[in-house]
């Protein structure tokens, strides 16, 4: 299995949000800035990520966390010490 860093991280939440939208440009993706700031995501597109993530990694989040996940960085955040926990 590919060591999970922040940077391998980041390419799974771009590759997971390519498939759910994949007419959005991701070339230019800010970390620092709200996901939904950038992108034409609703509210079913980050469920979709969320179940992406389950189904691809078997990495649970809960309702809770969502908040999370507003931006790359955040994302990065939040799921490398879950990533960790997969080893």
């Amino acid at each position: 299995m590919t060591i999970m860093d922040k940077k391998n991280i980041r390419k799974v939440v771009v590759d997971i949000i390519a498939e759910i939208a994949p007419d959005e440009d991701l070339s230019n993706l800010k970390d620092d800035v709200r996901l939904r700031d950038q992108l034409e995501l609703d509210s079913m597109d980050f469920l979709d990520i969320v179940m992406e993530l389950r189904k691809q990694y078997g990495i649970e989040i809960p309702e809770n966390d969502y908040g999370h996940l507003e931006s790359l960085q955040s994302c990065v955040d939040y799921l490398t010490p879950k990533f960790q926990d997969k080893k």
